[in-house]
């Protein structure tokens, strides 16, 4: 392990552009579960898709249920160590950024700037109709007090976590964006990912490609391991904590 650190924190040294690539697992030490882990929240309910949320009120009512739900696990999280580490290295200037499958907004509460959430966040609310967006915490009040889901004050439209739902399309201009990242990339880190949520878990593939060193840490093996140039099989927290500390040696 001392020298599988030793050769990323030199590569994080030498790196011109490097960007961390992040999934649930950097979450879950802030205590919000991963939703596909058994007794998660899909693993409950069927997810209620994009079309039928657009097309039927009680769809809209079992939607706002879930996610209500799935809320209370993260509303009061906090950033773990590992967060703050990530926001430390942007603030040094050791990454470009950060592309997320979360939709926790973590990074951010940590001091991230350069975050592209390829799933949104659940954050705050949009309308379907106008795209007015709100925070999301006085529409999960709402629900929870009227049972009714909530809609756009503005223009009475349908009001959604700002999140990509089932059979939603991704935002075009933040995956071109991510992609963009991750072909000027030098050094990739992916973290806390499984890496088989496509199309966002094929970015870190992109950087490879391209030239990039892939660097994967993640508690279990991923598709990608292979092509890696390097794989640590480990807690996030606890390593990137021992990768700051050696990068402030140096």
């Amino acid at each position: 392990m001392v020298k599988t650190s030793k050769q990323l924190v030199s590569w994080l040294i030498s790196a011109k552009r490097s960007v961390i690539f992040t999934g649930a697992g950097i979450s879950t030490e802030s205590g919000i579960p991963d939703f596909r882990s058994p007794g998660g929240v899909w693993a409950k309910y069927q997810p209620v898709y994009f079309h039928d949320f657009m097309q039927s009120e009680s769809a809209r009512h079992e939607y706002w249920s879930q996610k209500c739900e799935a809320h209370q696990e993260f509303a009061d999280a906090q950033p773990n160590e590992g967060h703050r580490v990530i926001a430390d290295w942007e603030s040094r200037k050791l990454i470009r950024g950060i592309v997320t499958q979360n939709i926790d907004g973590l990074h951010q509460l940590a001091g991230n700037r350069n975050v592209l959430e390829i799933h949104g966040t659940a954050r705050e609310a949009q309308c379907m109709k106008c795209g007015d967006r709100n925070p999301i915490q006085p529409f999960v009040d709402q629900f929870m007090e009227t049972n009714t889901p909530p809609r756009c004050e503005h223009c009475d439209g349908p009001l959604k976590h700002a999140t990509i739902s089932f059979g939603q399309s991704l935002e075009e201009s933040v995956i071109q964006e991510a992609h963009a990242w991750m072909s000027e990339a030098d050094l990739c880190l992916a973290m806390g990912s499984s890496l088989v949520v496509h199309p966002a878990a094929g970015l870190p593939a992109v950087a490879k490609a391209n030239g990039a060193r892939l660097v994967i840490i993640n508690r279990d093996a991923t598709p990608l391991d292979d092509e890696a140039d390097l794989v640590v099989h480990a807690p996030l927290g606890e390593t990137l904590v021992a990768l700051d500390q050696m990068l402030k040696n140096e």
